[in-house]
């Protein structure tokens, strides 16, 4: 199998985490409330884990790597400003979508950074992969529930919504892995780009999410979930 046939199939395997997200909460009645209450702000937790691990293990050390301090400093800024930009347009408009773009937001530019790490035969391309496909269940998890509440859409209509979705990650791993793989130091922006984006989303909307009145239990979720990608670096350095 080529690397860009792989780029393309792990692309759309974690781009589908999304619409399966959306179905695990159409299906989601836990009883009693408390317990339902519990394992959504958990799943919250842990999405949010996850994307603190990209962050960390990978869109960080790899864009680093490529840039001098001054860069490095205007791309976080760029990036934090940008996501801030998009939330308040958002707030403004008060769109149900929010989660939805903010979603498709830091999913394009990972996958673009995948592309371009399996261009160069780097073995964080993979890794990639499963904290992007990781990251998408939860956030698909909450698309659902953000889109639901608007009343506007019918469960399936929001899951064919969240399907449509999916062709966005392989389009944007060919471009990386195409096009944009002989541009290193482009591509390490990128990647502190959406690092930067990732964090403030993730202390903006989802840690206030995944709290839960006086329960502990939810924030557990975050730890898991960082150390899920923790044990896949170990595995990779192994």
């Amino acid at each position: 199998m080529s690397e860009l046939i792989q780029v393309l199939v792990m692309t759309t395997i974690a781009g589908a985490a999304m619409p399966v997200g959306g179905v695990l909460a159409m299906f989601e009645r836990i009883s009693p409330q408390w317990i339902e209450d519990e394992f959504r702000h958990s799943v919250i937790a842990f999405g949010g884990g996850v994307l603190i691990s990209a962050v960390a293990l990978v869109l960080v050390p790899e864009g680093v790597r490529e840039l001098s301090l001054g860069w490095i400093v205007l791309a976080f800024l760029i990036g934090g400003i940008a996501f801030w930009g998009l939330e308040t347009v958002l707030a403004r408009s008060k769109s149900s979508a929010a989660q939805l773009v903010a979603m498709v937001s830091d999913f394009v530019p990972e996958a673009i950074a995948l592309g371009a790490a399996f261009a160069h035969g780097e073995s964080t391309g993979a890794l990639l992969a499963l904290l992007i496909g990781l990251q998408n269940l939860p956030e698909g998890f909450n698309s659902f529930r953000e889109l639901k509440a608007s009343g506007g859409s019918s469960d399936w209509k929001i899951v064919g919504l969240l399907c449509a979705l999916v062709p966005l990650g392989p389009i944007a791993g060919w471009i990386g892995f195409s096009y944009l793989s002989a541009y290193p130091k482009l591509v390490a922006f990128i990647m502190l780009f959406a690092a930067s984006g990732i964090l403030y989303l993730t202390f903006q909307d989802l840690a206030p999410q995944a709290k839960d009145g006086d329960r502990k239990l939810p924030a557990v979720g975050a730890v898991l979930g960082f150390l899920l990608g923790v044990v896949g670096q170990v595995l990779l350095d192994g």
